[in-house]
């Protein structure tokens, strides 16, 4: 079974991790059942995951966290672009991280993923060099606590994207401005922070 238009190698990782079978990427993809492939589709990029991408070049991390990660919009496209990227993955949806555990035990070693809350995460000090939290900020409860928690356990660059305009989503509680997140980023010990426009949505890159 083929499914080149999918991120292949890390369905078949999957499939691997959720049934316990070996096998090439081929012949444990033909054994998926009912399981759902449908989060490794690929599609057109997001032009902020673009963005970020591109910025990840200039950063060039071997360690990165990634926030809220959900389904992978971001994750495959970024260990694809990174082949060899340790990412770990933090989610506070049970099935979510089960999923994503799935992958790493299936074959994706560089990847790992635990459930635990943004406020309270179980890392050191500036433990990752690169942190990305993309369309998470405006989900939580209390943003500025958040967000400290989130500058504690990164060293160098931390990468936020939220949304610019108000929309119909229901589960989004804030609407953030450029300068308030510089202004945030800056209490919080970031010394340059620089905020780009990328289609209804802010891109914000703060830097030690």
């Amino acid at each position: 079974m083929s499914l080149s238009n999918h991120y292949e190698a890390f369905a078949a990782a999957y499939v691997r991790g959720r049934l316990g079978i070996d096998g090439t990427d081929e012949e444990v993809l033909e054994r998926a059942g009912d399981l759902r492939l449908h989060r490794f589709k690929r599609s057109n990029q997001l032009p902020r995951v673009r963005k970020v991408l591109g910025t990840l070049h200039g950063l060039a991390p071997q360690r990165l966290l990634d926030l809220g990660t959900g389904r992978g919009v971001f994750l495959w496209p970024l260990l694809e672009e990174f082949p060899f990227l340790e990412v770990v993955c933090v989610d506070v949806l049970d099935y979510r991280v089960a999923d994503l555990q799935a992958v790493a035990r299936g074959g994706l070693e560089r990847l790992s993923a635990l459930n635990c809350p943004l406020e309270d995460m179980p890392f050191g000090d500036r433990e990752f060099p690169v942190v990305t939290m993309l369309e998470v900020l405006e989900h939580t409860a209390d943003p500025l606590r958040a967000l400290t928690e989130v500058a504690r356990v990164c060293e160098r660059s931390l990468i936020v994207s939220v949304p610019s305009h108000e929309d119909d989503n229901p589960e989004h509680l804030h609407l953030f401005g450029a300068a308030q997140l510089q202004a945030w980023l800056k209490q919080l010990g970031f010394a340059r922070v620089k905020v780009d426009g990328v289609l209804n949505h802010l891109i914000v890159l703060a830097q030690r």
